[in-house]
């Protein structure tokens, strides 16, 4: 069993051993989506998978939250922002915006990427060498800064 699995179903008992409803919910609700995944490709998930699941889970509160936010629902905005905040622990520590400029630049060298025609090619490898230490739409932004 994955370490991060295992470390979302130990903070589970926890969660219901404190009473603490909002925490059991939210993860109980991750993983279910992660045993989802397990049964449909009938394999076990590695952390990276679960990483994957996990900001995927984050961008929907997310998008969620901002929807809410312009429907004037404060109490529906709150929720789902928590639930992302939650989530997000489980996710490993962020690159910062420098550590994604110095791979995206070594990443264009590499590649020979000049202009946005390039952008995908780049996004793809520099993806593929971040993994979930950063999310795409940071990626991008920078790629598109970078390449204009």
């Amino acid at each position: 069993m994955s370490a991060v699995k295992a470390k979302l179903q130990q903070d589970l008992k926890t969660a219901m051993k404190e009473k603490d409803s909002f925490k059991r919910d939210t993860v109980r609700f991750l993983m279910s989506a992660l045993k989802q995944v397990e049964v449909d490709e009938r394999r076990e998930l590695s952390d990276e998978d679960i990483y994957k699941i996990i900001q995927k889970s984050v961008k929907q509160r997310e998008e969620a939250a901002k929807q809410y936010r312009e429907a004037d629902r404060p109490d529906l905005y709150e929720k789902e922002e928590r639930e992302a905040a939650l989530l997000k622990i489980y996710l490993p520590a962020q690159l910062s915006d420098q550590e994604i400029k110095s791979v995206v630049e070594e990443t264009i060298a590499e590649t020979g990427a000049t202009t946005l025609k390039d952008m995908g090619k780049v996004i793809k490898a520099v993806m593929a060498k971040v993994g979930s230490k950063a999310d795409g739409k940071s990626v991008s932004n920078v790629v598109k800064e970078m390449l204009s």
